[in-house]
């Protein structure tokens, strides 16, 4: 071994020789127990962020202890192919040759993103190896290759044969640079600053009339209604009432809704269906008109009258400028709110109606709701379980339709005669008039569609094959909140739709890492941190391990010292094994003294303590256990209690010491593969890798020993606090010299001020343990620290005879 750890090289070589060797592969004809993860299928155009790490270190720390366990394990890889991000990227790169996607056409434009995606696209993959990912990367998946198409044609007219797809118009989310519909997780949410404008509609019948408040005067001429609150008594004896809505001057009623808020502006709401989603959802319900008033470009239309072709902005300064002329501009003040922006050109996001596709969720959803209220599938944490049921239960209809030319277009069918045909592959002709003369329709399916399929498709479906009979129902999926609604709940109600079954039976929601001072983490905002560059500073087994660490139920803010933590256990463990490496023994326990027996005993007991906190999910106090075994333990304590018979040439140490380590590398593995693959290898008498060894079996051999150095180490922290002195014997004695060392440290103990500090510790302990509040509130983990805490202090001040 070499004399300094370098994680650089040894786990670059270690990437490139499991996956040479063929270690990650999953085969369906092995037969046995299962342990399947199909990988959130990242961005085809994108890069490594710190989501991608963490959901990558929770997801192959429980692939690698799987495979151990003896596992026939499929992480299986691939990408979606990102329809409006990977458009954007191209015609990005069309603009710097003064070209549009329209100069090209269709069919030359998605020429063109292949090859840009030859050129640019799949990456993330270089970056996931990485990481350690442990993926079997002979299996990547694109939601663009041949056959995945051929699942989502499958899907597409299973879903409109069963009646549940269908064209409507309705109000969507609308780019005007891309003109496209988006979805929500397409939005970036920003304040900004803006004027709300207080305008004076006149009754109609007579004097007075009602003030509504505005941030977009543009939208005026789009009104139809004015709403109020059926319990606003201000506004009582308005409803039924007619009012004229200024510049267009149209009458219009006042009309009462509970959706209506009394405490904004002035309670009393301007209605206006084509641009805002609310008054869309109340024009519905009262049946009102909806005009529209700004085009696809987001600037003013035809229906604006004499506005039509200005932006909003001009248009609503126009209007502005004529209630005021008028006397119906009664105030403008300063208002910040929130505005949605299109994520990859921060255009404003326009509300619209539009004529779109759309997937009904009113049956689809009621096998995924059974699911969980069954808790077939459950989301941890729990509250994550909540918000899936709820959202599920409150799904609306699923605009499936964009307007791009990128991603798989609808298997929809237009003849001359008006016919509509819906077909897997395109008919020769229509099935109603024998028309050869067939337009495909132009749009898209939204990109979840296709990758609400991913656990199936990529194993085959439609087929049935035999990956698809060996791993489906896999067991696990790991992604961000943000897309609970969708991805997660759109692969269940899919797998029980098409499979009758639920996808994975257990989704880990992790935490969403923030910047170290508690912003997100943005490039623009300069708070991104590159994985890649802490994996490059720190080594790929520190980064998996720091955020593990930091991984929780809530938000965390990265923490470098928690990545150095991982950096100076590797180092710590890389160290104590060259000791160990040294004499040439064979590795065979022949265990003969108490701290021997200890080790293996504590070993074992974290085992148990791994398989517990892993079973949970709870990563973070799972690779603390880790650290206080191998730190503490293993290297503190025991390494240093041998060292004499080490240095003795004891080969029954040496031998026992190796089996020890041999055992502790097992355990380490599924967190920080690679030094500990470099440290087996180094083992002698190694027939296999580590990837593929097998995972420790319960041993009580030892389990009576677990306790036996609790004397000593109460011990050794009287002495490093106080300087004080405590009496033992024997092989306490003998294990408090080797590794406390008192001969080297000028102490003078006072031991009366010692116990008195005890007793100070006992008393506080013994208060709050007797405060029924805190035991009640506080979290079971301190509770159970001050337990622990007690009965230390207890321990400490008897052994000091106090």
């Amino acid at each position: 071994m070499e004399p300094l750890y370098k994680p650089e090289g040894v786990e670059e070589r270690w990437q490139e020789t499991w996956e040479a060797e063929g270690l990650y592969e999953a085969h369906a004809e092995r037969g046995g127990p299962t342990f399947v993860i199909a990988h959130p299928p990242p961005n085809v155009t994108g890069e490594l962020h710190m989501g991608h790490a963490l959901q990558l270190a929770l997801a192959d720390t429980l692939v690698r202890m799987k495979r151990m366990q003896g596992f026939n394990t499929l992480f299986q890889p691939g990408y979606d192919h990102a329809g409006i991000s990977t458009q954007n990227a191209v015609e990005k790169d069309l603009a710097r040759e003064g070209k549009t996607r329209h100069d090209l056409g269709r069919e030359a434009f998605e020429a063109r993103v292949w090859e840009w995606l030859r050129l640019y696209g799949r990456t993330i993959m270089t970056q996931f190896r990485r990481i350690g990912a442990s993926l079997d990367y002979r299996r990547e998946r694109f939601t663009m290759d041949d056959d995945y198409v051929r699942a989502v044609m499958r899907f597409f007219v299973h879903l409109y044969e069963k009646g549940w797809i269908f064209q409507a118009n309705r109000i969507i989310n609308w780019c005007p640079f891309h003109e496209t519909s988006l979805s929500d997780l397409e939005l970036v949410h920003v304040d900004v600053d803006d004027a709300l404008s207080y305008f004076t509609y006149p009754f109609v019948d007579g004097e007075g009339g009602v003030t509504i408040a505005t941030a977009r005067p543009a939208t005026i001429p789009g009104d139809v209604a004015v709403a109020v609150h059926p319990d606003d008594e201000r506004y009582r004896d308005a409803v039924g009432r007619e009012v004229v809505v200024p510049y267009v001057e149209r009458h219009v009623p006042v009309i009462a809704d509970d959706e209506v808020d009394p405490e904004f502006g002035t309670g009393a709401l301007k209605v206006t269906p084509a641009h805002d989603p609310l008054d869309f959802a109340i024009g519905r319900r009262h049946d009102l008109p909806e005009p529209a008033v700004i085009a696809p470009d987001g600037r003013m239309n035809e229906e604006a009258g004499d506005l039509a072709g200005l932006t909003q902005e001009e248009a609503g300064e126009r209007i502005v400028a004529w209630a005021k002329e008028r006397g119906l501009l009664e105030k403008r003040e300063s208002y910040r709110h929130s505005v949605a922006l299109c994520e990859r050109c921060e255009s404003r996001i326009e509300p619209l109606i539009s004529l779109q596709w759309w997937c009904s969720m009113e049956e689809l959803k009621k096998p995924a709701l059974s699911a969980l209220e069954e808790r077939q599938v459950v989301y941890h944490p729990e509250s994550q379980h909540r918000f899936a049921t709820d959202s599920l239960e409150n799904a609306p209809d699923w605009n499936i339709s964009r307007q791009l030319w990128w991603g798989h277009q609808l298997p929809v069918w237009y003849c001359p005669n008006g016919h509509e045909l819906v077909a897997e592959t395109e008919p020769e002709a229509c099935a109603e008039c024998d028309s050869t003369e067939l337009r495909r329709e132009e749009d898209v399916l939204d990109t979840w569609f296709s990758s609400a399929l991913w656990p199936f498709a990529t194993l085959g479906w439609p087929d049935d094959t035999p990956d698809l009979r060996a791993y489906y129902p896999g067991d696990l999926n790991t992604t961000a909140r943000e897309i609970i609604r969708l991805w997660e709940n759109r692969m269940i109600f899919s797998g029980l739709e098409l499979m009758d079954d639920v996808p994975f039976r257990d989704v880990i929601i992790h935490s969403t890492v923030l910047a170290p001072d508690g912003r997100r983490m943005s490039k623009s905002l300069g708070t991104g941190i590159d994985p890649l560059d802490v994996i490059a500073d720190h080594g790929a087994d520190a980064t998996r391990y720091g955020l593990l660490k930091m991984s929780s139920t809530q938000d965390v803010r990265f923490s470098y010292g928690a990545v150095e933590e991982g950096r100076k256990l590797a180092n710590k463990l890389w160290n104590i094994s060259r000791l160990l490496l040294g004499g040439g023994a064979a590795v065979e326990l022949r265990p003969k003294t108490i701290e021997e027996q200890w080790i293996l005993a504590r070993i074992d007991a974290t085992r148990a303590v791994l398989e517990e906190r892993l079973a949970g999910f709870d990563f973070s106090h799972a690779v603390q256990s880790l650290y206080r075994l191998t730190f503490d333990d293993f290297c503190d304590w025991y390494a240093e209690a041998i060292k004499p018979r080490l240095y003795d040439r004891d080969e029954d140490a040496a031998a026992t010491a190796l089996a020890a380590l041999e055992r502790l590398l097992r355990l380490l593995h599924p967190v920080m593969p690679h030094v500990t693959e470099e440290i087996w290898s180094n083992l002698p008498g190694r027939e296999s890798r580590l990837i593929i060894a097998t995972w420790p079996e319960p041993d009580e051999s030892f389990a009576s020993d677990v306790g036996a150095l609790d004397r000593v180490q109460e011990a050794a922290g009287i002495f490093r606090r106080s300087g004080v002195l405590v009496e033992l014997e024997g092989d306490e004695q003998r294990i408090f010299s080797a590794v406390v060392k008192p001969e080297r440290v000028q102490a003078n103990g006072n031991e009366e001020a010692e116990r008195e500090r005890l007793r100070k510790e006992i008393s506080r302990a013994e208060g709050m343990l007797a405060n029924e509040r805190f035991v009640a509130n506080a979290p079971e983990d301190v509770v159970a620290g001050e337990r622990e805490k007690l009965e230390r202090y207890r321990r400490e001040l008897d052994a000091l005879g106090g």
